[in-house]
């Protein structure tokens, strides 16, 4: 048995490769959501709550972390949690697998590889890069995937453009659309995850997840729009004092402010060591595409 807390796009694409290959799982979330399958029991607890968690685990082999908090709840919400995995998976020998950003790196001038150090400076990502770091001073087996925005259904740009680029107006972006980034594809990221819980050779270190070469944000709704049958997206950015003054009264774009860095400049992830020792490789980009747009 496996136990996954959180079913967003990755916990639940975790969940349903786990019960697609015959594993019992129980998804564990505040409302007891996730994915229809036989072998899936979802659990309605607070995963804050490490005695509870570690009651809900037992059994576990692995304990995957595919939760997401607010961004503005992460000082607060991502401690406990952590603590409480960390918890769970130490009573049953489990092995913690962990789905992470790119966060914890910071502003960085190159190709982000794995051996960068946690260096960042700013809340969210010394929150990320915390959590790493006591994972591996915890003495339970972890591996850590990390990841880029993602192409995907939930909290992507994809999710955030494509009503307005239906419609047939002007999609509004907060940061460049013409800044190379790279992109991830959340069901590379949840079979990433899988292959390397069940992996000894992994445990002890991060990998960033397959992911295809980096574009702008322009290209990638380009050709979203052409895969959706759309006309060519209408796309602006919203000027930067715009932006500052919706953090005035809204929370994600308040927190925004902290990881424009990311969109400002180059944000290139180089996934390329994950390739080279586990033969994983990104999910061709249409296809990426083409399972996404099944879901918005």
């Amino acid at each position: 048995m496996q136990v996954i807390v959180g079913s967003g796009s990755v916990g639940g694409a975790v969940a349903l490769e786990l019960a697609g290959a015959g594993e019992r799982v129980r998804i564990v979330t505040r409302s007891g959501s996730g994915p229809e399958h036989p072998l899936i029991e979802r659990v309605a607890a607070n995963a804050s709550d490490a005695g509870t968690l570690v009651r809900i685990s037992e059994g576990a082999s692995v304990v995957y972390n595919c939760a997401n908090p607010q961004y503005f709840e992460w000082p607060t919400a991502w401690p406990p949690m952590h603590n409480a995995m960390l918890e769970a998976a130490r009573a049953h020998g489990a092995v913690l697998a962990i789905t992470a950003p790119l966060y914890g790196y910071g502003p960085v001038d190159r190709p982000m590889t794995e051996d960068l150090p946690l260096a960042a400076q700013f809340v969210k990502g010394r929150v990320r890069a915390k959590m790493w770091l006591d994972t591996l001073a915890s003495g339970v087996r972890a591996v850590e995937v990390r990841s880029s925005d993602w192409i995907g259904p939930k909290y992507s740009l994809i999710d955030q453009a494509l009503p307005a680029m239906r419609a047939g107006k002007t999609a509004w972006l907060p940061a460049s659309v013409d800044m190379p980034h790279t992109y991830t594809y959340t069901g590379d990221a949840a079979h990433t995850l899988v292959t390397l819980a069940r992996d000894p050779r992994a445990w002890g270190r991060a990998w960033h997840t397959p992911s295809v070469p980096a574009m702008t944000a322009r290209e990638l709704l380009t050709r979203v729009a052409t895969l959706d049958g759309l006309g060519t997206p209408k796309l602006r950015r919203y000027p930067r004092p715009v932006v500052r003054a919706a953090g005035l009264w809204d929370k994600f774009a308040r927190e925004f402010e902290e990881v424009r860095y990311q969109h400002d400049r180059p944000f290139v992830m180089d996934s390329s060591r994950v390739t080279a020792e586990f033969g994983l490789h990104a999910t061709p980009l249409d296809e990426a595409i083409r399972e996404t747009l099944k879901h918005v």
